[in-house]
């Protein structure tokens, strides 16, 4: 095994460290989905980075075992599938309509009918060596898309001026993992393994920087969680009153006006619109009547 063999200690060692903190790459989710969990809601986090890295995983226990021996590389992604999977579970449970309805096509089209296709045309069309080739510069492509799938946030995290949802853990980790597994490939001459790596350093140094340079910034107003910057907004909004044509006519009888308050539920919809307030003059009332809805 050259990964697992004593004529190879440091390609063992940097496997090793390699396994361990890739794991707690998978891990560093946790936070998110926990803060999904107890919210009930996706907010504004994005499915992508989690589909694209269940199919890495998946290309990768595929490339292992096409090549065998290579144990370091299927213990790891075997537990990313797994960490990968429940974390899509989550999303699919707590995600508005639209959302699920775009993660299932993503992971329809992506692991079971890409990968299905790869696994195809690896088996039937390549041999050998050949086979070995083939399929390791798909995973060199692949596995950068995963450095690159976090990246999908960028354009939020600019015109919002916050990293809320590019949490520091993950890049830092993504681009530690980038380096013990370049070295890995490069001690046991796999440069499949080695290069990707090579631009997930890179992703990895921008995703940081990135944070850096906005954590301490002012977000732009109503660019903070999907939706809540403006339900926030309406909440705060003065309770609209609407006296006479809108609250309901005088009652003659009593000379009273009613005044009808327009409940805080309906303040999310009216912030969507300038507030009006319309006002009728009835005759001169005897006595004021306040009446909530």
């Amino acid at each position: 095994m050259a990964g697992l063999s004593l004529q190879h200690p440091w390609a063992f060692a940097f496997g090793l460290l390699g396994n361990l903190i890739s794991f707690t790459t998978y891990l560093a989710p946790i936070p998110t989905f926990y803060r999904i969990y107890k919210s009930k809601s996706t907010e504004g986090f994005q499915s992508v980075p989690y589909v694209v890295a269940l199919f890495s995983a998946m290309l990768w226990i595929f490339y292992a075992l096409i090549k065998s021996n290579e144990a370091l590389l299927i213990t790891i992604n075997a537990a990313g599938c797994v960490i990968e999977t429940i974390y899509i579970v989550m999303y699919l449970a707590y995600a508005p309509k639209k959302a699920k309805v775009f993660t299932t096509k993503i992971l329809l089209l992506l692991n079971v009918g890409v990968f299905g296709v790869i696994l195809l045309l690896t088996l039937l069309l390549s041999h050998g060596e050949q086979r070995v080739v083939s399929l390791g510069w798909v995973c060199v492509a692949f596995s950068v898309s995963v450095f690159v799938a976090p990246l999908s946030i960028i354009k939020r995290v600019i015109q919002s001026r916050s990293v809320e949802y590019m949490p520091f853990s993950l890049s830092l980790t993504l681009t530690l993992s980038a380096v013990v597994w370049f070295l890995y490939g490069l001690l046991i001459k796999d440069k499949y393994v080695a290069l990707p790596n090579i631009l997930g350093f890179t992703f990895g140094v921008v995703q940081m920087g990135l944070y850096v340079f906005y954590m301490n910034a002012t977000p732009v107003a109503g660019e903070g969680k999907e939706g809540k910057g403006k339900l926030a907004a309406a909440e705060e909004l003065p309770v609209i009153l609407n006296v006479g044509k809108l609250a309901g006519t005088p009652d003659r009888s009593s000379g009273a006006v009613h005044v009808h308050s327009v409940p805080r539920s309906c303040a999310a919809e009216a912030a969507a619109a300038e507030p009006e307030v319309l006002v009728d003059i009835p005759p001169p009332p005897r006595a004021v009547e306040v009446a909530a809805v």
